[in-house]
Formats: structure tokens, sequence, C-alpha cells
């Protein structure tokens, strides 16, 4: 078969603009349950892109942790490529795709960091061997090897055992989110996309967009 011939065909659902709600973060939140009800793998897992100083963009899977009115969160290494793209040019976009619901949401916006208690909170939930891989690893650099890494690890345990410190430069990003569109499985690609945008006074405006 050629790569040309895959296709699949969405009939599962359809979505209008009588179907949403007016507040695109509760429309997400339903959407994010059904996904969860669904058991879809990995319903928290988002791509992130991000666009460094020369204009080169790069994407990468990052899990949400937390959303709401403010925004969308996850957690990094704040040395890390994506920290780096997100110090110089401070806008990002997200997509969760569910392809067992025939859906995605984009969302696009500017990043800001989280507060240090935020931080905190989350990083103390994690569990221990989470706790202590932020320590060990230096996240995107060059390393000569898996055994370095564990070596690493290890120079961790016997430094800090099972109270390691949240590092610095570890911590979390918030999207707000300027843009976000729900877009919805159809036969034949004539796909439904419904569209928020965020007004000067912080409404909502909702549109439809061709596929």
């Amino acid at each position: 078969m050629s790569i040309a011939d895959i296709r699949k065909d969405y009939q599962q659902a359809s979505l209008s603009e009588a179907d949403v709600q007016a507040d695109p973060f509760a429309q997400f939140g339903i959407w994010f349950q059904q996904a969860l009800k669904a058991d879809v793998a990995e319903a928290n897992a988002m791509s992130l892109a991000t666009v460094n100083a020369e204009g080169r963009p790069s994407s990468r899977i990052v899990l949400i942790k937390e959303f709401d009115e403010r925004g969308f969160c996850w957690f990094t290494n704040y040395d890390s490529a994506k920290g780096g793209d997100l110090d110089v040019n401070p806008q990002a976009a997200l997509l969760f795709f569910w392809t067992a619901l025939e859906r995605q949401v984009r969302i696009e916006g500017k990043v800001e960091k989280i507060t240090a208690e935020e931080n905190d909170r989350y990083f103390y939930s994690r569990p221990l061997g989470s706790q202590q891989s932020a320590n060990a690893s230096h996240q995107s650099q060059p390393v000569a090897g898996r055994e370095v890494l564990e070596q690493q690890l290890q120079a961790v345990i016997a430094q800090f055992g099972d109270q390691p410190p949240r590092p610095e430069h570890w911590g979390g990003y918030r999207l707000i989110p300027e843009r976000l569109e729900f877009w919805q499985g159809r036969a034949s690609r004539l796909h439904d996309r419904i569209v928020y945008t965020r007004n000067a006074d912080h409404s909502w405006s909702i549109s439809r967009l061709q596929p």
C-alpha cells in the first residue's frame, strides 16, 4: 500500500456553534473529560511548538498538568531547548490529538513562567524517581552515553537520598491562550472547526472555519 492511500473517514460525531460552551476553558474541560472517559491513551499528552531566536520552529510532546481560566500548564527544565526558545520568543502553540474521538484541539498564545510556590507544590508531588531525575539530567545537553546519565543519577541519590530539592532551573510554564480551535473529524474531510478568539476586553468570539 502506498502512503498516499492511507486514510480514515471520520464518522463519529459532529460539532456546531450551538454545541459549544461560551467559555473555551469549559469546552476544553468537557472534551478532556470525554477523552479520559473514552480511555484515550495519554489524553494529557500535547505537542508543544516553539520558535528559537533564528525563527526555527521545533515541537515535542509534553504533558499538561493543570488548566483553568488562567491557561494551560506544563513543567520542564528551564535550561532545555524549549526553555531557551521561550526565553527569546515567549509564544507557543499546543496541540491535543485524541484519535479515538477523531478530535483535535489547537491552542495558541503567550507563555509565562509560573510561581516558585506552584513549582514546589507540583515538584514535591512527583514520584521520588522523577524528582531525582530532574536533578540528575542536564536536559537537551549532549551526553557521552547512558552510563553517564546513570552515574549522574547515582550521584544525586548519594547526595540527597530520598529528599532531593527542586532545582532552580526546573519549573512550570503557563500558556495564556489568545486562540483555541476545536476540530471534529467528519466524513469526506468536511471537518467541523470551531474557533474561539480572545477580544481586547478579554471576552471570546466564536466562529466557524472551513476545513
